[in-house]
């Protein structure tokens, strides 16, 4: 018995390192950048907001599940900005750290590889859903912050468009409150307009 809760203990403080991963998004208005870890259960809990909200019939244990899992394969990889050049190789990273720490001796959940996959590439409603609030929350942040990191990265309105027309297809509804908060981001001067 002592065994098993040594080894889950350990595999815990493993999982605990995504609070040193911090990313470039600046949470409170601006306050400080937020980390991986407060990302993911951010993300999380709009996700699961977001499920009620649009009453699809989601499964909301799995999309929590992946909500959670989205980003662990950045302990050992670190984060990627968003409109990072080197972005479109980065789940190679994340995909390797992924296997190591679902490997751990100490890891009592199984399918974490799997699951890390389905929100990687998957095409459930949840993977889908996913994917757009996980869009949807840094630029949030950025509309809050004055377009703060934004500004710090020099990004454009065009490069926001880019990364996030994607949800245009998949929520509509969501799709418009994203443009019309892009275009007073841009009215603002938080965000460039080419």
């Amino acid at each position: 018995m002592t065994e098993r809760i040594s080894a889950i203990s350990d595999f815990i403080l493993q999982l605990d390192r995504l609070k040193s991963v911090n990313r470039r998004t600046y949470i409170n208005g601006g306050e400080r950048v937020e980390n991986s870890a407060e990302h993911s259960w951010h993300l999380a809990m709009a996700c699961w907001a977001f499920a009620e909200l649009l009453q699809d019939d989601y499964d909301v244990p799995k999309l929590i599940k992946l909500a959670l899992i989205h980003d662990l394969g950045e302990i050992g990889a670190g984060d990627t900005f968003l409109y990072s050049s080197n972005r479109e190789n980065a789940h190679f990273k994340e995909r390797e750290s992924v296997k190591q720490t679902a490997s751990h001796p100490g890891n009592p959940i199984i399918g974490v590889v799997d699951l890390w996959e389905e929100q990687e590439t998957g095409q459930s409603k949840e993977s889908k859903l996913l994917k757009v609030i996980d869009r949807l929350l840094p630029f949030l942040h950025n509309i809050t912050s004055e377009g703060r990191a934004w500004r710090d990265n020099g990004v454009t309105k065009n490069q926001v468009l880019k990364m996030h027309q994607f949800i245009e297809a998949e929520n509509p509804e969501i799709y418009g409150w994203f443009i019309l908060q892009l275009d007073h981001a841009v009215e603002q001067g938080w965000l460039k307009a080419s």
